[in-house]
């Protein structure tokens, strides 16, 4: 029912429809259409099976024209970011997959917070274009940070990388290779990962909060991601025989390891969180935290207005600057 304008009489409605209701439909039409664009990043020292993990989580082949580097070619290696790019469809729906690997990115950020920036900038660009209805969204949606499991938590490496990106991507921290841990090691090193990123004040993605509404499967899931990170891991693209089954694992003296059993590793949790629940979020977040972000601070530097210098200098000029006015304030209150 509702009230008319002119007499103030309430009017029946029974039975009509207007046909807002369609509006959802609409939208899933809509994106159906144009498919969803998601950008992942996988960063850490080399040998971590990053590759591997990338391939097992979206059932392709990324990486079949790489060139495999020996010992003293990887001790050289410089940074370089490589894209690599797969159109997936699944039940009619398309997904444009970008995975940007940084191979030798062990201690080395600059060039990775530069290229994650020239992604803003360029989506800066064609969002103050003419030609906005089809923007290219290259933006990092979500970095997988594989941490090795021979340590006893996080190295100073670690802790520099994530603070470097914490300000301008989500980051997923990863044990890799979990299947070198027992399951008691495991909970160890995760309960020591999470004291450390809290203790150096490191921002990795949080998982949003289960509004009251939702349904109860879904609030359980959020509890065991939240419960689960970091993520351990395993990735294999070979297929053995277990239990009369073809499952993809490794196999060793001692038995198989299976990559999609949970009691083995927190693979399909994370594929879960990635790819059915939280993909949207991910991308919500970068929109709406990371990338305002990056425009806010595009304003407040170009007041500066340096020339030719890469943002990552930029950074460190203007800390210095504040440092320095810091400082100077500090000896006038002396």
């Amino acid at each position: 029912c509702y009230t008319d304008g002119e007499t103030g009489n309430i009017c029946d409605c029974v039975g009509k429809y207007v046909g807002f209701a369609t509006l959802p439909n609409q939208v899933h039409r809509k994106s159906v259409k144009k498919g969803f664009d998601f950008t992942l990043m996988v960063a850490g020292e080399s040998g971590m099976g990053k590759s591997t993990l990338v391939n097992s989580l979206f059932l392709t082949d990324l990486y079949k024209d790489r060139k495999l580097l020996n010992a003293e070619e990887r001790i050289n290696q410089t940074v370089e970011i490589i894209k690599h790019t797969v159109d997936i469809e699944e039940k009619g729906v398309k997904l444009k997959l970008t995975i940007v690997d940084t191979p030798g990115s062990a201690g080395l950020t600059c060039p990775i917070t530069d290229y994650i920036d020239q992604q803003f900038e360029q989506y800066f660009r064609d969002e103050s274009g003419l030609n906005r209805k089809n923007i290219q969204d290259n933006r990092v949606h979500c970095c997988l940070y594989f941490i090795p499991p021979f340590g006893h938590g996080l190295r100073p490496v670690d802790v520099e990388f994530m603070k470097a990106l914490h300000e301008k991507v989500n980051i997923i921290p990863l044990i890799a290779k979990a299947d070198c841990l027992t399951p008691n090691e495991i909970k160890k090193l995760k309960d020591r990962i999470r004291e450390e990123i809290d203790k150096f004040g490191i921002k990795v993605y949080q998982f949003p909060e289960c509004d009251s509404d939702e349904d109860e499967e879904f609030k359980q899931l959020d509890k065991e991601l939240k419960e689960c990170t970091p993520f351990a891991v395993i990735g294999s693209n070979t297929v053995v025989e277990a239990r009369g089954q073809r499952v993809r694992g490794r196999l060793y003296p001692w038995g198989i390891v299976e990559v999609e059993n949970q009691s083995h590793c927190d693979f399909v949790k994370l594929r879960n969180m990635l790819i059915r629940s939280h993909m949207h979020d991910l991308k919500d977040v970068t929109c709406d935290v990371h990338y305002e972000n990056y425009r806010a601070h595009r304003d407040f530097m170009q007041k500066f207005n340096p020339p030719n210098i890469p943002l990552c200098l930029q950074l460190k000029r203007m800390q210095e600057m504040l440092n320095k006015m810091q400082q100077q304030m500090h000896e006038k209150d002396q």
